[in-house]
C-alpha cells in the first residue's frame, strides 16, 4: 500500500497568511498537543481527558504567534461522548479563528470517542498497526439480583417516577428499560455518524455500512476505508509537509497541576489515582492494550 509520506491523497490546508515569515524567515513550527486518555470528566485524580483539563493546552497551541499547523497526538480508546465533542467543537473553533491546519496522528489507538477526537482534525494519520474505528455505542453493567436473593438481602429504593430506577443492577432485568437504554445508544449512535460524514465527507469508501457496526481496524485497513488519510508518523508527515527544518513544540499543562488543583502531595492521592487507573485499564483492555 502507498504510503502517506510518498503518496498524500489530501489537500493540504493552507492555513493562515504569514506575513511575519516574509520579514523575518525562520523554520516553520507545528505545535503538538498529547489527547490521550478515556475521555470524560476530570475529577482532579484522574488522567482522562476533558474539556476542562485542555482548554488552556489548545489555546496556547493555537495563538502562539509563529505556528504553522497544530498537530494532535491521539492515544485513546473512548469515553464520554459530550466532552469528545466538547473538545472536538473547541479544536474546530480554535482552528477557523487562527486560519491554522490541524493534523492528527494516532499512537495506539484511537477508537470510539477516541476516533470521534481525531475526526477534529483536517486530515488523520496512524502507524500502520494502529487500532482506529469502532464507531458504535457501548454500556456494560452486571446484574447481582439474584446473589443478594441468596444472601438474602432485601433491596429497598423508592422512586417519584417510574424510570427513575433504570437498570437497576440489584433488580431483575426489565426489558422496557432496556429498550430505553438502546433508543439512548440509537441516538448517540447517530451524532457519532453524522459528525464522521460529515468530516470525512467524500473520503469514506462509499457504501461501506461495515464502517458504522463497531469495529475496528488496523491502520492499514482504516486508510483503505478512509476513516484515515495515511499511513505514517508524525516527523516524517511534518516534514514532508512543512519541510526538513520544521520545528515541533509540545504543548502541555504547566508542572504541579495536582498539587495546585487539590492541595495534595502525591502520597495523599496516591489511593484515589490508583483506583481511577484500574478503571481506565478495564477500558484499554478491550482493544488489547
Amino acid at each position: 500500500m502507498t504510503t502517506a509520506e510518498s503518496s498524500p491523497t489530501t489537500t493540504q490546508p493552507t492555513g493562515r497568511p504569514a506575513l511575519w515569515r516574509r520579514i523575518w524567515p525562520r523554520p516553520p513550527l507545528v505545535a503538538v498537543v498529547r489527547l490521550a486518555g478515556v475521555i470524560g470528566q476530570v475529577d482532579g485524580l484522574r488522567r482522562g481527558l476533558a474539556l476542562s483539563a485542555v482548554a488552556g493546552t489548545l489555546e496556547r497551541a493555537f495563538s502562539h504567534r509563529r505556528v504553522a499547523a497544530v498537530a494532535l497526538a491521539v492515544n485513546s480508546p473512548g469515553g464520554a461522548p459530550v466532552q469528545t465533542a466538547l473538545i472536538a467543537r473547541r479544536i474546530r473553533d480554535l482552528a477557523d479563528e487562527h486560519g491554522v491546519p490541524v493534523y492528527a496522528f494516532v499512537e495506539d489507538v484511537a477508537a470510539s470517542a477516541g476516533y470521534w477526537l481525531a475526526c477534529a482534525a483536517d486530515e488523520i494519520y496512524a502507524d500502520a498497526g494502529s487500532i482506529v474505528g469502532s464507531i458504535g455505542v457501548i454500556s456494560a453493567g452486571f446484574g447481582f439480583d439474584r446473589l443478594i436473593e441468596r444472601w438474602g438481602i432485601d433491596r429497598r429504593v423508592y422512586t417519584a417516577g417510574t424510570r427513575k430506577a433504570l437498570l437497576d443492577p440489584f433488580r431483575p432485568e426489565d426489558g422496557d428499560d432496556v429498550s430505553l437504554l438502546k433508543d439512548i445508544q440509537g441516538d448517540l449512535h447517530r451524532l457519532f455518524r453524522d459528525y464522521v460524514e460529515t468530516r470525512r465527507a467524500d473520503r469514506l469508501t462509499p457504501g461501506e455500512e461495515t464502517l458504522f457496526d463497531g469495529r475496528v481496524w488496523t491502520g492499514e485497513r482504516a486508510h483503505a476505508l478512509g476513516l484515515i488519510d495515511g499511513v505514517g508518523q508524525m516527523r516524517p508527515i511534518l516534514r514532508q509537509r512543512f519541510g526538513d527544518k520544521v520545528r515541533l513544540k509540545v504543548i502541555g499543562e504547566p508542572r504541579g497541576l495536582l498539587r495546585r488543583r487539590l492541595g495534595l502531595t502525591e502520597a495523599e492521592a496516591l489511593p484515589a489515582a490508583t483506583l481511577a487507573t484500574l478503571e481506565e485499564r478495564l477500558i484499554w483492555a478491550r482493544f488489547g492494550l
